[in-house]
């Protein structure tokens, strides 16, 4: 059997789960178990997997250059439950955050075994991440018909608990379809990749996100840089990120921002809570306060510093740190560099079918670090499991190298 048609159910219930991505916020309870969408399907991918590899008899291959910084990430979360104030639900979220998206990394990285799979895969990210993306902006714009939108505060929303949220998930995927578009070889592909970045581009607009705006910016302005036509894309993308900016709504979001005395100020905000933050970790500096244990640890240091209730203190290193420990933050800055690396040397010298998509992982690598600065771009079902996903296209398309030089 050629290896393109290995796999077939696994590969479509790869694309599926994709496609459900959003649906994780529909849930149930099986017993006192707690499940959702997202996790049915996943789970339904990894056993298909398995059943057709046991039945095929295909071997698998353990070693990537993620395995190792992943099986960290694995100790690290499940040290991390021990010593969680909410164990019952820190281990909820490991098998959320980190099980489950693991494994269907691992299925991906053997079932997408040419280029062709890993864009249809990408292609039902982008359906899942469309869906949610015009479905929030619907909501959005209907409060603009009805003049309810206060640009003050956050936007209204529908599926995802905040707009944030949906830029945390779609400025990543915009990034692997601009690369697409620029340079995919597929005459199909760019096509559905423009629609896709006038879709998606429109959501993250409409969610007012700052943190969405600037990832956004980041990817817009690496991409300009290494284009041959930089002279005229740098200064266009210069253009219209200060045209962009000084749209009415948009300016008056952005305006926040500058006033350091605004109470809607979100930058001064993130100031106090880092600080609270870094006072409890004094306290916590080798394991975190665990898988959901932030929210709980951080009352008795507020101190009148910090007002907010969240559950996460919305920096990636923080994030990391509080909820995984330091152990956590090690892997997670490893599998970083990892993609970068691997997905670099992927667009330079990989093969040419595999190029876009791997400057696409790098890119989207770079927003998830960028809006992370500011927020949570990882501890949530939809996040955890596209990330996971980049990094399983990444190492399907090095398998796929290292084969065809073999």
């Amino acid at each position: 059997m050629k290896k393109s048609q290995l796999y077939p159910i696994s590969t479509v219930l790869a694309v599926i789960t994709c496609a459900l991505v959003p649906a994780y916020v529909i849930r149930w309870h099986v017993g006192p178990i707690p499940s959702t969408v997202l996790e049915a399907s996943i789970l339904l991918t990894v056993a298909a997997f398995a059943v057709e590899t046991f039945r095929g008899r295909h071997p698998l291959e353990w070693r990537s250059p993620f395995t190792i910084p992943a099986a960290i990430f694995l100790v690290a979360g499940a040290i991390s439950v021990l010593v969680s104030s909410e164990q019952l639900k820190g281990l909820g979220l490991y098998r959320a955050y980190l099980v489950e998206p693991i494994a269907f990394f691992f299925v991906l990285g053997h079932v997408a075994r040419d280029a062709w799979r890993a864009k249809v895969v990408l292609g039902g990210l982008a359906i899942g991440g469309a869906v949610a993306g015009v479905a929030n902006a619907v909501v959005i714009l209907d409060s603009v018909r009805h003049h309810t939108l206060n640009l003050a505060l956050p936007p209204p929303v529908v599926i995802y608990n905040t707009a944030n949220a949906t830029a945390l998930y779609l400025v990543p995927l915009i990034a692997i379809a601009a690369s697409l578009f620029l340079y995919d070889r597929e005459r199909w592909v760019r096509p559905l990749s423009a629609v896709f970045l006038v879709v998606a581009g429109g959501a993250v607009f409409l969610s007012l996100s700052r943190g969405g705006y600037l990832a956004a910016a980041v990817v817009a302005l690496i991409l300009a840089v290494i284009n041959r036509y930089r002279w005229y894309l740098l200064p266009a993308v210069v253009v219209l990120a200060i045209g962009i900016s000084r749209v009415p709504a948009m300016a008056s979001r952005l305006e926040h921002e500058f006033n350091l005395t605004d109470p809607n100020n979100t930058f001064v905000s993130r100031l106090n809570l880092w600080q609270v933050t870094l006072n409890m970790l004094r306290d916590h500096p080798i394991f975190g306060t665990g898988l959901y244990g932030f929210a709980r640890s951080i009352q008795r240091y507020r101190g009148g510093i910090y007002e907010e209730h969240l559950i996460y203190p919305h920096n990636l290193v923080l994030n990391m740190w509080t909820e995984t420990g330091l152990l956590g933050l090690g892997a997670f800055v490893w599998l970083l560099v990892q993609a970068f690396r691997v997905s670099w040397r992927g667009w330079k010298s990989g093969p040419a079918a595999w190029r876009a998509i791997q400057l696409g992982v790098v890119l989207a690598m770079v927003a998830i670090i960028v809006h992370g600065l500011v927020d949570v771009p990882y501890f949530k079902n939809d996040l955890a499991l596209e990330f996971w996903a980049f990094l399983g296209l990444a190492w399907a398309g090095t398998r796929v190298a290292k084969e065809q030089i073999a």
